[in-house]
């Protein structure tokens, strides 16, 4: 799988957020999406990044998020309870969290996904599952996440994911990818898809930017309501020979923490 065997990349996937390192990859140059310079992505996919992906039908990552979607149906419930009466609303997490929804739901477009990343990455504390729960990768739901006010990156994406759609964005246009980086950290991001482009919402910066434009990461999985699928290597080595990297696009400081 590109830098990574199969193995690497799951386990790199269910660790998440750059809590273990597999050591250097053996590209440390990269472009967009993690992909070495020189080449390009074969665009043959609606999904994030372009790539083709394949369902998995079993297995730990399916599992993990098989698990989580369960808690997300059973909170859905319990947030549209809230959200048609507040006053009676007995849970501090659904209210905070709802009144996120209501600063998406006042805007339109770029602004609606903007303010849900930023509000959802100043609610919660950057925090590892080790300290919060005594064991690796803790997948959490929203109100549980909220609950507690601290997660780590998949917890924010899956915040972001489930907000998003309560806000009005549809579900075709909402993922969860999970991603590796050059040195063979995992990390987790929502990504919600704008008048034909996926653009990329991440608790380490406040700013989104558009996948193709995400550096020195390499997409191993992709999420949502339906299903969880494996990125396949679409790269083709007939690309531009060089590809520009703007000041506004460089890897920016992590917003939160590097560590999430």
């Amino acid at each position: 799988m590109g830098l990574f065997n199969h193995g690497r990349a799951l386990r790199a996937a269910m660790i998440g957020c750059g809590l273990i390192c597999f050591g250097p990859a053996r590209n440390s140059i990269a472009g967009p999406a993690g992909i070495p310079y020189g080449l390009r992505l074969m665009v043959d996919s609606a999904e994030p990044f372009g790539l083709s992906t394949s369902p998995i039908s079993g297995g730990g990552l399916r599992n993990k998020w098989d698990g989580v979607a369960r808690k997300i149906d059973d909170e859905r419930v319990q947030l549209a309870l809230c959200d048609g009466d507040r006053e009676h609303c007995a849970s501090d997490a659904a209210l905070k969290f709802l009144s996120i929804v209501d600063r998406g739901r006042q805007r339109d477009g770029r602004a609606r996904l903007g303010e849900i990343n930023r509000a959802i990455n100043l609610a919660i504390r950057a925090a590892d599952d080790f300290a919060q729960y005594g064991e690796a990768d803790v997948w959490s739901s929203p109100l549980v996440t909220f609950i507690h006010g601290a997660g780590d990156c998949e917890d924010y994406a899956i915040a972001k994911y489930v907000a998003l759609r309560m806000a009005g964005i549809a579900e075709e246009d909402l993922r969860i990818v999970v991603l590796v980086d050059v040195r063979g950290e995992g990390h987790a991001v929502a990504a919600a898809r704008l008048d034909g482009h996926w653009l990329i919402l991440d608790n380490r910066r406040m700013a989104m930017i558009e996948d193709i434009n995400l550096l020195n990461y390499r997409p191993l999985f992709v999420i949502d309501d339906q299903s969880v699928m494996k990125y396949s290597d679409g790269l083709m080595a007939s690309a531009p020979q060089t590809i520009p990297v703007s000041a506004d696009l460089r890897p920016q400081p992590a917003v939160i923490a590097t560590a999430n």
